[in-house]
């Protein structure tokens, strides 16, 4: 297999797709193994700033970019005529969810057919991210067996499962296995000696559509049981329980325990998709999936939940929500990243805003958020001015920034909401949510 012996002598030429917090790691991953890689995206401007040697992960250094830069094996670009220089091309690019609550699959449709018309002997095509069941068999091999071209024969098409850690602590990690499945043995023997090249350990699996399931897998249970101890949360909070001393107590449990924190709801490029799109495949077998159906409702009714929690807190100060001057505190969908991809602080501002407060946030990672996500006076990043928290009539705490100093906004704000259990000072304007 010719493209065997280029992945093993270091010659192949790697294209990813989609420079975002799956394909950069990747594409670096791959660059310091010693191979020339080409990133592709879509956003000019992405491409612009990486280009420069600017990072925007935590886990990607500046300095690790423009090394690569320098040495002439990582390249970036937005024409995608230059996918035919690649030997191996790796799609990760996001899906989201329509209005109904469906894939919306027109991103990667396009993405594929780029890929389609300029697809060429002997290359292989990794699928990685967001998926159902089926999706690489259903959506990419007809596209690509359009112009005659046969999957194993011709060409390599694969699935595989992204593990990436939304902290950065082990993104891209050759420690972290890659689970991997072919259209064909072929196929998959193409991958793992692709993947290996990264991994200390590439599972194969008998088709894509296993590991396709198993991706999705990973994030509905995540969904499901960060479901559970937000609903047991505001159990809690009824029987005048603090639900972070009880999960504290159950983990001292050495097995068959395994703690979640309870927050304001969930975000991300996966958890609140992920178990959709299994949610909408089901229906084809006429199967419903009513645990992860009901998980995600609970899940997207914690904002909700958090505003019903501000109006309370601030009515026990005898002031209206209507007018009220509020500070959001973090609107990325976690902690230390500069992601706010379907991010629960979203829902939050929208639904405060439209009851008459007057909100503003503050975000060391996201100076600005694009204009449709907020209201007109919420788009920038305010600073953080400890002289003048006094000036909001509450502030909550939404994601929990190791670079937040809890102990000085806690002297400075008149009222404080903590949906993360962060602030560990005991006192009176301190509401747990």
């Amino acid at each position: 297999m010719d493209l065997v012996n280029k992945l093993e002598s270091k010659t192949a030429t790697i294209g990813v797709i989609g420079m975002d917090y799956v394909g950069l790691p990747l594409a670096v991953r791959f660059c310091e193994e010693g191979f020339r890689v080409i990133g592709f995206d879509i956003d000019s401007e992405k491409i612009r700033r990486l280009a420069a040697g600017e990072s925007s992960l935590k886990c990607i250094q500046a300095e690790r970019i423009s090394d690569l830069l320098a040495m002439g094996r990582y390249e970036l670009t937005n024409n995608y005529d230059r996918l035919s220089e690649s030997d191996c091309i790796i799609i990760c690019v996001s899906m989201r969810l329509n209005e109904k609550k469906k894939p919306d699959l027109n991103y990667l449709e396009f993405i594929v057919d780029q890929v389609a018309q300029r697809l060429r002997p002997g290359q292989l095509v990794s699928l990685e991210g967001i998926t159902y069941p089926g999706l690489t068999r259903e959506i990419l091999l007809p596209r690509f067996g359009a112009g005659g071209f046969r999957a194993g024969h011709d060409y390599y098409l694969i699935y595989a499962i992204g593990q990436e850690d939304p902290d950065g602590s082990c993104i891209a990690a050759r420690t972290v296995p890659k689970v991997i499945g072919g259209i064909t043995p072929a196929c998959a023997r193409a991958g793992q000696a692709l993947y290996a090249k990264i991994a200390d350990r590439v599972v194969v699996m008998s088709s894509p559509e296993i590991a396709e399931f198993a991706k999705i897998l990973e994030n509905a249970f995540l969904c499901v049981n960060i479901a559970l101890v937000n609903e047991l949360k505001m159990l809690a909070e009824r029987m005048n329980l603090d639900i972070w001393e009880v999960i504290d107590a159950a983990a001292t449990k050495p097995f068959r325990f395994m703690p979640f924190n309870p927050g304001p709801g969930v975000g991300g490029h996966c958890i609140p998709i992920d178990p959709c799109f299994l949610s909408w495949k089901a229906k084809e077998f006429d199967f419903t999936t009513r645990i992860i159906e009901l998980a995600g409702e609970i899940n997207a009714g914690m904002p909700y939940y958090i505003v019903s929690k501000a109006v309370e807190a601030l009515n026990s100060y005898g002031k209206p929500l209507k007018d009220s001057r509020i500070l959001i505190l973090g609107i990325a969908y976690t902690k230390d990243i500069a992601d706010a991809s379907e991010s629960p602080a979203f829902k939050i501002i929208e639904l405060l805003a439209a009851r008459g407060a007057l909100v503003e946030y503050h975000d060391p990672f996201i100076p600005t958020t694009s204009p449709h996500l907020y209201p007109e006076k919420c788009r920038s990043s305010v600073p953080l001015d400890l002289d003048r928290l006094g000036d909001y009539d509450l502030v909550i705490l939404v994601t929990d920034h190791s670079s937040f100093p809890y102990e000085q906004i806690h002297e400075h704000s008149r009222l404080i909401l903590d949906t993360q259990n962060a602030f560990k000072t005991r006192s009176d304007k301190i509401i747990k949510a």
